[in-house]
């Protein structure tokens, strides 16, 4: 192919005059110049042709969004934007400004990413957390769970209006009747409301503190983290092999201080007097009913119970 440099040896200075004169009515006579002509009669001819880059800028980059193939094949010189111009009074002069203005798509994309920024997850499948949300399909997918799931929406909203309180959910129920997920969306939800969350599986958290526990810097920013994220969630407690470190200096040492500050939420298999049960044990100690009841009391107190109900939705399809 000949390059730009090739084209303009190869014509005579007749030629191209005539090109660019061409190329300028052609421009001047699209219905986005004219229009921008008509909007703004104060601007002068002269600076209208002095101007034509970012005129002929203007319309190519509209011409690409009126077909706008996606943002992830975006063909604008800066993806994602489109040139918008203005003009403007500048010392009693008006002149035409060019400036790149994020589009509706990229927008979007950078909303859902500072979103993103706010969530932290630890051993969760970060496809549950990246799939979308749809409420019909939330609400609808499940009658029998349905009043259970209202209550969530409740507590939701209610945040949004009034700002996080102390008290979170303790969902409980069988396996794969849509605990963790609804979580998720909560978590979701409240982090488009400008709130930073974590969750965590238990069961792989506490099993990975064994190796965190020798190296103290890791361990320290990771408790740090579970205390002062706005929104924490244990998610599948009581599924976990708990021993007496990670029980009595690591959990209760987060819950210990999110009570009356932040809320914390679970998923579990467990009711609460399970869950208390569940706790009471280690692997080391055996049974240790008060440990229990001492961590029960940083839970129970601050979570209002939701039991779940439903049929087991793993392995369908969603629809």
């Amino acid at each position: 192919m000949e390059s730009m440099g090739d084209v303009l040896r190869s014509m005579n200075n007749s030629e191209l005059r005539q090109r660019s004169r061409a190329l300028e009515d052609s421009l001047f006579n699209n219905p986005l110049i004219k229009k921008l002509q008509a909007d703004h009669p104060e601007l002068e001819e002269s600076r209208w042709k002095l101007n034509i880059s970012r005129l002929y800028q203007y319309v190519e980059d509209n011409n690409h969004c009126s077909n706008c193939p996606g943002l992830e094949k975006c063909p604008n010189d800066f993806p994602g934007h489109f040139s918008k111009l203005t003009v403007e009074a500048v010392n009693g002069s008006p002149d035409l400004y060019e400036r790149k203005t994020p589009c509706s798509l990229k927008i979007a994309k950078d909303k859902e990413n500072s979103i993103r920024k706010r969530i932290r997850s630890f051993y969760v499948d970060e496809r549950v957390l990246n799939e979308g949300y749809n409420l019909v399909d939330i609400i609808g997918k499940d009658k029998e769970r349905a009043k259970d799931v209202k209550l969530i929406f409740q507590y939701i909203n209610e945040t949004k209006a009034r700002g996080l309180v102390p008290q979170g959910l303790y969902l409980y129920g069988g396996f794969g009747v849509g605990k963790t997920f609804l979580m998720c969306y909560l978590l979701h939800e409240l982090a488009v409301a400008g709130y930073s969350g974590v969750i965590v599986y238990m069961p792989d958290f506490i099993e990975d503190l064994k190796s965190i526990m020798l190296e103290g810097q890791k361990l320290k920013e990771t408790v740090e983290t579970l205390k002062n994220c706005d929104v924490l969630i244990f998610d599948d407690i009581g599924a976990e092999n708990l021993n007496p470190w990670a029980r009595d200096h690591v959990l209760g040492a987060i819950l210990n201080y999110r009570m009356n500050r932040k809320p914390t939420f679970y998923t579990s298999n467990y009711p609460l007097e399970g869950l208390e049960k569940h706790l009471s044990f280690t692997s080391k100690d055996g049974e240790e009913v008060y440990k229990g009841q001492r961590l029960m009391d940083r839970i129970a107190p601050f979570v209002e119970v939701i039991p779940l109900h439903g049929e087991n939705q793993r392995g369908r399809a969603r629809g």
